[in-house]
């Protein structure tokens, strides 16, 4: 809401007086890139498992925010770039070069989700926990369309802009960066409800990595002991057996040479 309204101000001031407001543009400017920040790493915190596979992010957390950070900076940039002055006070290549960095850091945010939700879809099809399995799948296939979207509207931004390159169709540009504001909220709102809150939250508690490990580990181990033991008692019981029957057979043996004995006497 506040970056909303300071857009609407900002636009406002310039379209009365035909220069870009400092303060405002600053401020609206700084607020979209907060948001593009945040929406990526809340993506990306999400497909590490954070909070439904890891209680933690542990060691990653300083990349994440390092990655973060990087961005922030970027997109800041670019918009300032982008808003600040008349029309365009800067060249197609200064712009280009601010262009590359934040396309480069999508990239890597892109690759870095996708990564993460395999390993976490890895994770839960080990452990066999079909709820937060079918959680995650979901969340995966709505990426993929969304990424897929993504693709073909920039294919049509490239095109809008190479049959527009004087700016004439200026009435319909609005809808280039709204299609990638609604996607934002789109993934924002898919979020929400997958997350949202069940009548049967255990399904998706947090369990930590080592300790099923451990648990599996000390379970196989402990079926295995068992085994060997009832297999070591088995060859006991079958050689105490042969003993007795042996010893069965002697004994009886000599009990019919003396009821003979007797007999003869």
């Amino acid at each position: 809401m506040c970056e909303m309204a300071l857009w609407y101000f900002e636009y406002a001031n310039f379209n009365a007086t035909g220069n870009r407001p400092m303060g405002i543009t600053l401020w609206a400017v700084t607020f979209s890139a907060f948001k593009k920040t945040v929406s990526r790493l809340l993506l990306l915190v999400v497909s590490m498992g954070y909070g439904v596979v890891r209680p933690n992010l542990g060691a990653v957390s300083s990349k994440v925010l390092l990655l973060g950070l990087i961005y922030f900076v970027a997109s800041e940039a670019l918009e300032l770039v982008e808003h600040l002055g008349n029309i365009n006070d800067f060249s197609g290549k200064v712009e280009l070069f601010l262009v590359l960095p934040v396309a480069l850091l999508d990239a890597c945010f892109i690759l870095w989700i996708f990564s993460s939700l395999s390993k976490t879809l890895e994770k839960l099809q080990m452990r066999r926990n079909f709820a937060k399995l079918e959680l995650y799948r979901k969340f995966t296939n709505s990426l993929a369309v969304s990424v897929l979207l993504s693709i073909a509207w920039i294919g049509y931004e490239l095109y809008f802009n190479a049959t527009d390159p004087l700016s004439e169709l200026w009435r319909r540009a609005w809808i280039i960066p709204a299609f990638w504001t609604l996607l934002a909220y789109l993934l924002l709102l898919v979020i929400c409800i997958l997350w949202a809150p069940s009548h049967n939250p255990t399904r998706y508690a947090c369990s930590e990595e080592t300790e099923d490990d451990i648990e599996e580990e000390g379970i196989s181990l402990t079926g295995t002991g068992i085994k060997m033991v009832g297999d070591l008692a088995t060859k006991l019981e079958r050689k105490e057996r042969k003993t007795s029957s042996a010893a069965d057979h002697v004994f009886g043996l000599g009990e019919d040479l003396d009821l003979e004995e007797d007999k003869r006497e």
